[in-house]
Protein backbone atom coordinates (compact mmCIF):
# COMPACT_ATOMS: atom_id res chain seq x y z
CA UNK A 1 0.00 0.00 0.00
CA UNK A 2 0.87 3.82 -0.93
CA UNK A 3 2.62 5.27 2.61
CA UNK A 4 0.47 7.87 1.85
CA UNK A 5 -2.77 5.26 2.01
CA UNK A 6 -1.04 3.89 5.24
CA UNK A 7 -0.56 7.45 6.80
CA UNK A 8 -4.65 8.24 5.90
CA UNK A 9 -5.27 4.74 7.62
CA UNK A 10 -3.20 5.63 10.52
CA UNK A 11 -5.34 9.21 11.06
CA UNK A 12 -8.49 7.63 10.44
CA UNK A 13 -8.13 4.88 13.48
CA UNK A 14 -6.75 7.62 15.78
CA UNK A 15 -10.23 9.82 14.72
CA UNK A 16 -12.27 6.74 15.05
CA UNK A 17 -11.04 5.70 18.31
CA UNK A 18 -11.01 9.21 19.86
CA UNK A 19 -14.82 9.93 18.14
CA UNK A 20 -16.28 6.63 19.88
CA UNK A 21 -14.20 7.31 23.47
CA UNK A 22 -16.71 10.84 22.89
CA UNK A 23 -19.85 9.14 22.92
CA UNK A 24 -20.47 9.20 18.73
CA UNK A 25 -22.16 6.81 17.09
CA UNK A 26 -21.83 4.54 13.61
CA UNK A 27 -24.65 6.38 11.08
CA UNK A 28 -24.94 5.37 7.88
CA UNK A 29 -25.65 8.15 5.03
CA UNK A 30 -27.75 6.74 2.29
CA UNK A 31 -27.38 7.50 -1.26
CA UNK A 32 -29.39 6.72 -4.46
CA UNK A 33 -28.98 3.61 -5.91
CA UNK A 34 -29.86 2.05 -9.31
CA UNK A 35 -30.45 -1.46 -10.77
CA UNK A 36 -32.28 -3.81 -13.28
CA UNK A 37 -34.95 -6.32 -12.74
CA UNK A 38 -32.15 -8.94 -11.47
CA UNK A 39 -29.37 -7.01 -9.44
CA UNK A 40 -29.11 -3.03 -7.36
CA UNK A 41 -26.06 -1.60 -6.82
CA UNK A 42 -26.31 0.12 -3.09
CA UNK A 43 -24.43 2.95 -2.21
CA UNK A 44 -23.85 4.37 0.82
CA UNK A 45 -21.17 5.52 3.73
CA UNK A 46 -20.52 4.95 7.38
CA UNK A 47 -19.93 7.31 9.52
CA UNK A 48 -19.42 8.31 13.34
CA UNK A 49 -21.40 11.25 14.06
CA UNK A 50 -22.65 12.98 17.30
CA UNK A 51 -26.10 11.75 18.55
CA UNK A 52 -28.33 15.63 18.72
CA UNK A 53 -29.17 16.82 21.86
CA UNK A 54 -32.71 16.25 23.21
CA UNK A 55 -32.97 20.23 22.56
CA UNK A 56 -31.56 20.07 18.88
CA UNK A 57 -34.18 17.19 17.62
CA UNK A 58 -37.63 19.21 19.19
CA UNK A 59 -36.44 22.73 17.84
CA UNK A 60 -38.89 23.80 15.08
CA UNK A 61 -37.26 23.60 11.68
CA UNK A 62 -37.33 27.23 10.03
CA UNK A 63 -40.10 27.91 7.13
CA UNK A 64 -37.68 28.94 4.68
CA UNK A 65 -35.81 25.16 4.80
CA UNK A 66 -32.28 26.47 5.81
CA UNK A 67 -32.10 24.31 8.40
CA UNK A 68 -31.86 21.55 5.83
CA UNK A 69 -28.30 23.04 4.49
CA UNK A 70 -25.68 21.78 6.35
CA UNK A 71 -22.60 23.53 5.52
CA UNK A 72 -19.54 21.67 3.43
CA UNK A 73 -17.16 21.45 5.60
CA UNK A 74 -19.00 19.78 8.56
CA UNK A 75 -19.26 16.57 6.29
CA UNK A 76 -15.44 16.78 5.36
CA UNK A 77 -14.68 16.99 9.33
CA UNK A 78 -16.69 13.62 9.66
CA UNK A 79 -15.21 10.41 10.66
CA UNK A 80 -15.14 7.18 8.35
CA UNK A 81 -16.09 3.89 10.20
CA UNK A 82 -13.48 1.32 8.53
CA UNK A 83 -14.22 -2.48 7.18
CA UNK A 84 -17.38 -2.24 9.00
CA UNK A 85 -20.48 -4.44 7.74
CA UNK A 86 -23.37 -2.97 6.75
CA UNK A 87 -26.76 -5.21 6.43
CA UNK A 88 -28.76 -4.54 3.44
CA UNK A 89 -32.51 -5.76 3.20
CA UNK A 90 -34.44 -5.39 -0.14
CA UNK A 91 -38.02 -7.05 -0.49
CA UNK A 92 -37.42 -9.55 2.82
CA UNK A 93 -33.82 -10.15 1.70
CA UNK A 94 -30.96 -9.80 3.55
CA UNK A 95 -27.41 -9.14 2.88
CA UNK A 96 -24.25 -8.29 4.70
CA UNK A 97 -21.49 -6.40 2.74
CA UNK A 98 -18.04 -4.24 3.80
CA UNK A 99 -18.08 -1.44 3.90
CA UNK A 100 -14.48 0.31 2.12
CA UNK A 101 -11.36 1.55 4.22
CA UNK A 102 -13.31 4.94 3.47
CA UNK A 103 -16.46 3.69 4.85
CA UNK A 104 -18.41 3.70 1.23
CA UNK A 105 -20.00 0.80 0.27
CA UNK A 106 -20.43 0.27 -3.85
CA UNK A 107 -21.92 -3.02 -3.98
CA UNK A 108 -23.74 -5.21 -6.47
CA UNK A 109 -26.75 -7.72 -4.99
CA UNK A 110 -28.99 -10.09 -6.69
CA UNK A 111 -32.42 -9.34 -5.97
CA UNK A 112 -35.70 -9.51 -8.28
CA UNK A 113 -37.72 -6.65 -8.10
CA UNK A 114 -40.27 -4.99 -10.73
CA UNK A 115 -39.27 -1.34 -12.98
CA UNK A 116 -39.54 1.42 -10.65
CA UNK A 117 -38.56 3.53 -7.54
CA UNK A 118 -38.28 0.96 -4.35
CA UNK A 119 -36.31 1.49 -0.66
CA UNK A 120 -33.49 -0.38 0.41
CA UNK A 121 -32.92 -0.69 4.51
CA UNK A 122 -29.32 0.00 5.38
CA UNK A 123 -27.65 -0.35 9.21
CA UNK A 124 -24.93 -1.28 10.97
CA UNK A 125 -24.89 -3.57 14.20
CA UNK A 126 -25.31 -0.12 16.02
CA UNK A 127 -26.56 2.29 13.78
CA UNK A 128 -29.95 3.35 13.38
CA UNK A 129 -31.80 1.91 9.86
CA UNK A 130 -31.22 4.40 7.03
CA UNK A 131 -33.52 4.36 3.70
CA UNK A 132 -31.40 4.37 0.35
CA UNK A 133 -33.73 4.97 -2.67
CA UNK A 134 -33.62 2.38 -5.55
CA UNK A 135 -34.17 2.94 -9.07
CA UNK A 136 -35.14 -0.32 -11.16
CA UNK A 137 -34.80 0.23 -14.58
CA UNK A 138 -37.17 -1.86 -17.15
CA UNK A 139 -35.70 -3.97 -19.87
CA UNK A 140 -37.45 -2.28 -22.65
CA UNK A 141 -36.03 1.04 -21.68
CA UNK A 142 -33.39 1.98 -24.43
CA UNK A 143 -32.28 5.32 -23.68
CA UNK A 144 -30.51 6.80 -20.31
CA UNK A 145 -29.18 10.05 -19.44
CA UNK A 146 -25.11 10.74 -17.73
CA UNK A 147 -24.52 13.95 -16.73
CA UNK A 148 -21.82 15.73 -15.57
CA UNK A 149 -22.36 17.76 -12.42
CA UNK A 150 -19.98 21.09 -11.97
CA UNK A 151 -20.23 23.92 -14.56
CA UNK A 152 -22.80 21.74 -15.97
CA UNK A 153 -26.15 21.24 -14.08
CA UNK A 154 -24.37 24.20 -11.43
CA UNK A 155 -22.01 26.54 -12.16
CA UNK A 156 -19.14 26.46 -9.59
CA UNK A 157 -16.11 27.18 -11.43
CA UNK A 158 -14.28 24.01 -9.69
CA UNK A 159 -10.73 24.42 -11.08
CA UNK A 160 -10.38 27.35 -9.50
CA UNK A 161 -8.62 26.24 -6.20
CA UNK A 162 -10.12 29.64 -3.78
CA UNK A 163 -13.07 29.58 -4.66
CA UNK A 164 -13.77 25.48 -5.14
CA UNK A 165 -12.70 25.28 -1.54
CA UNK A 166 -15.51 28.00 -0.79
CA UNK A 167 -18.04 26.05 -2.52
CA UNK A 168 -17.21 23.01 -1.41
CA UNK A 169 -16.41 24.03 2.32
CA UNK A 170 -18.44 26.82 3.33
CA UNK A 171 -21.47 27.26 1.00
CA UNK A 172 -24.81 25.33 1.51
CA UNK A 173 -26.74 24.35 -1.76
CA UNK A 174 -28.81 27.32 -1.56
CA UNK A 175 -25.90 29.38 -2.65
CA UNK A 176 -24.73 26.97 -5.32
CA UNK A 177 -26.40 28.26 -9.04
CA UNK A 178 -28.01 26.27 -11.35
CA UNK A 179 -27.54 26.54 -14.36
CA UNK A 180 -29.84 28.40 -16.60
CA UNK A 181 -32.48 25.83 -18.33
CA UNK A 182 -30.57 22.48 -17.25
CA UNK A 183 -33.03 21.32 -15.31
CA UNK A 184 -36.10 21.81 -17.82
CA UNK A 185 -33.29 20.12 -20.71
CA UNK A 186 -32.93 17.13 -18.19
CA UNK A 187 -36.88 16.36 -17.31
CA UNK A 188 -37.53 16.68 -20.82
CA UNK A 189 -35.08 14.36 -22.16
CA UNK A 190 -36.01 11.78 -19.00
CA UNK A 191 -39.71 12.18 -19.45
CA UNK A 192 -39.05 11.52 -23.30
CA UNK A 193 -38.23 8.25 -22.28
CA UNK A 194 -40.17 6.72 -19.46
CA UNK A 195 -38.60 4.94 -16.92
CA UNK A 196 -35.72 6.00 -18.23
CA UNK A 197 -32.51 6.12 -15.38
CA UNK A 198 -30.75 9.26 -14.88
CA UNK A 199 -27.20 9.31 -13.76
CA UNK A 200 -25.15 11.91 -11.94
CA UNK A 201 -21.13 11.29 -12.55
CA UNK A 202 -18.61 14.12 -10.76
CA UNK A 203 -15.43 13.87 -9.35
CA UNK A 204 -16.71 15.51 -6.11
CA UNK A 205 -15.94 13.79 -2.83
CA UNK A 206 -18.72 11.69 -1.41
CA UNK A 207 -18.84 14.01 1.56
CA UNK A 208 -20.52 16.25 -0.34
CA UNK A 209 -23.68 13.86 -1.25
CA UNK A 210 -26.17 15.14 0.43
CA UNK A 211 -25.45 18.92 -0.44
CA UNK A 212 -25.44 17.78 -3.64
CA UNK A 213 -28.54 16.07 -3.69
CA UNK A 214 -30.56 18.95 -1.98
CA UNK A 215 -29.08 21.19 -4.55
CA UNK A 216 -30.71 18.86 -7.50
CA UNK A 217 -33.99 18.17 -5.46
CA UNK A 218 -34.53 22.26 -4.83
CA UNK A 219 -33.63 23.09 -8.04
CA UNK A 220 -36.08 20.14 -10.07
CA UNK A 221 -33.48 18.00 -11.43
CA UNK A 222 -35.01 14.74 -12.21
CA UNK A 223 -34.30 12.44 -9.21
CA UNK A 224 -31.31 10.17 -10.16
CA UNK A 225 -28.29 7.97 -8.91
CA UNK A 226 -25.19 10.14 -7.97
CA UNK A 227 -21.85 8.38 -8.44
CA UNK A 228 -19.18 10.83 -6.94
CA UNK A 229 -15.83 9.27 -5.57
CA UNK A 230 -13.43 9.75 -2.41
CA UNK A 231 -10.78 12.41 -1.61
CA UNK A 232 -7.61 11.54 -0.50
CA UNK A 233 -4.44 8.51 -1.64
CA UNK A 234 -5.22 4.95 -2.83
CA UNK A 235 -3.46 2.06 -2.38
CA UNK A 236 -0.90 3.36 -5.46
CA UNK A 237 -0.59 6.86 -5.65
CA UNK A 238 -1.18 10.14 -3.89
CA UNK A 239 -4.79 11.10 -5.48
CA UNK A 240 -7.16 9.65 -7.17
CA UNK A 241 -8.01 10.49 -10.67
CA UNK A 242 -10.98 11.91 -11.41
CA UNK A 243 -10.76 10.84 -15.32
CA UNK A 244 -10.39 7.21 -14.64
CA UNK A 245 -13.28 7.70 -12.28
CA UNK A 246 -15.76 9.19 -14.80
CA UNK A 247 -13.69 6.29 -17.46
CA UNK A 248 -14.57 3.15 -14.85
CA UNK A 249 -18.23 4.38 -14.34
CA UNK A 250 -19.02 4.91 -18.08
CA UNK A 251 -17.92 1.19 -18.73
CA UNK A 252 -19.47 -0.20 -16.09
CA UNK A 253 -22.58 1.21 -17.40
CA UNK A 254 -22.51 -0.15 -20.46
CA UNK A 255 -21.57 -3.45 -19.65
CA UNK A 256 -24.82 -3.77 -17.16
CA UNK A 257 -27.45 -2.05 -19.36
CA UNK A 258 -25.60 -3.38 -22.50
CA UNK A 259 -28.78 -2.55 -24.55
CA UNK A 260 -29.40 0.88 -23.71
CA UNK A 261 -27.80 3.67 -25.50
CA UNK A 262 -27.05 6.79 -23.14
CA UNK A 263 -27.18 10.82 -23.92
CA UNK A 264 -24.04 12.11 -22.60
CA UNK A 265 -24.06 15.73 -20.87
CA UNK A 266 -20.95 17.83 -20.01
CA UNK A 267 -18.93 20.91 -20.44
CA UNK A 268 -15.57 22.06 -22.62
CA UNK A 269 -14.13 23.26 -19.64
CA UNK A 270 -12.33 20.02 -17.86
CA UNK A 271 -12.19 16.56 -19.71
CA UNK A 272 -16.10 15.92 -20.48
CA UNK A 273 -15.20 16.02 -24.54
CA UNK A 274 -12.07 13.71 -24.33
CA UNK A 275 -13.90 10.95 -21.78
CA UNK A 276 -16.98 11.01 -23.56
CA UNK A 277 -15.64 10.82 -27.18
CA UNK A 278 -12.99 7.72 -25.81
CA UNK A 279 -16.54 6.17 -24.54
CA UNK A 280 -18.07 6.30 -27.88
CA UNK A 281 -14.83 4.75 -29.73
CA UNK A 282 -15.06 2.10 -27.18
CA UNK A 283 -18.80 1.25 -26.75
CA UNK A 284 -20.23 2.99 -30.07
CA UNK A 285 -23.49 1.22 -29.47
CA UNK A 286 -23.87 2.42 -25.89
CA UNK A 287 -23.91 6.21 -27.47
CA UNK A 288 -26.80 8.45 -28.62
CA UNK A 289 -25.76 11.51 -27.85
CA UNK A 290 -23.50 14.02 -26.39
CA UNK A 291 -24.25 17.41 -25.42
CA UNK A 292 -21.47 19.59 -24.01
CA UNK A 293 -22.32 23.03 -22.17
CA UNK A 294 -19.83 26.17 -23.46
CA UNK A 295 -18.49 28.04 -20.72
CA UNK A 296 -18.89 31.50 -21.17
CA UNK A 297 -15.55 33.29 -21.26
CA UNK A 298 -15.65 34.47 -17.61
CA UNK A 299 -16.55 30.94 -16.66
CA UNK A 300 -13.85 29.81 -19.18
CA UNK A 301 -11.09 32.20 -17.45
CA UNK A 302 -12.28 31.12 -14.04
CA UNK A 303 -12.12 27.39 -14.87
CA UNK A 304 -8.46 27.65 -15.96
CA UNK A 305 -9.86 27.75 -19.87
CA UNK A 306 -11.44 25.31 -22.45
CA UNK A 307 -10.62 22.01 -22.44
CA UNK A 308 -7.82 21.29 -25.22
CA UNK A 309 -8.70 17.75 -25.66
CA UNK A 310 -8.22 16.31 -29.16
CA UNK A 311 -11.92 14.92 -29.72
CA UNK A 312 -11.78 12.15 -32.38
CA UNK A 313 -15.32 11.29 -33.95
CA UNK A 314 -15.34 8.27 -37.00
CA UNK A 315 -16.81 9.71 -39.86
CA UNK A 316 -20.71 8.70 -40.27
CA UNK A 317 -21.33 8.69 -36.13
CA UNK A 318 -24.70 7.86 -35.86
CA UNK A 319 -24.46 9.67 -32.19
CA UNK A 320 -24.29 13.71 -32.76
CA UNK A 321 -22.39 15.96 -30.79
CA UNK A 322 -24.08 19.03 -29.89
CA UNK A 323 -22.58 22.47 -28.06
CA UNK A 324 -24.42 25.09 -26.66
CA UNK A 325 -24.62 27.58 -23.43
CA UNK A 326 -27.53 26.96 -21.82
CA UNK A 327 -30.11 23.93 -21.45
CA UNK A 328 -32.41 25.40 -24.13
CA UNK A 329 -29.77 25.48 -26.41
CA UNK A 330 -28.99 22.14 -25.93
CA UNK A 331 -32.43 20.80 -25.70
CA UNK A 332 -33.25 22.62 -29.21
CA UNK A 333 -30.64 20.62 -31.26
CA UNK A 334 -31.21 17.63 -29.68
CA UNK A 335 -34.92 18.13 -31.38
CA UNK A 336 -33.76 18.55 -34.28
CA UNK A 337 -32.10 15.20 -34.37
CA UNK A 338 -35.13 13.85 -33.03
CA UNK A 339 -33.88 12.84 -29.62
CA UNK A 340 -36.64 14.89 -27.86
Amino acid sequence: MHRAARMEDWLHDRREHSARRRGYQPTVIPYTGYGSTDWVRILCRVLLAKPDKPSKRQKRPRADGRDAGIRGWRSFTSVPVNDVTVTIEIDGQTHRVQADRGGVVDTVVPVSLPAGWHVARLHTEFSAVAEAPLFIVAPTVGYGVVSDVDDTVMVTTLPRPLLAAWNTFVLDEHARVPTPGMAVFLERLASNTPGAPVIYLSTGAWNVAPTLSRFLSRNLYPAGALLLTDWGPTHDRWFRSGSAHKRDNLRRLAEQFPHMRWILIGDDGQHDEAIYSDFQRDYPGSVAAVAIRQLSPSEAVLAGGRSRDAVLIEDGAEAPWVYGPDGSSLANQLAEHGLL
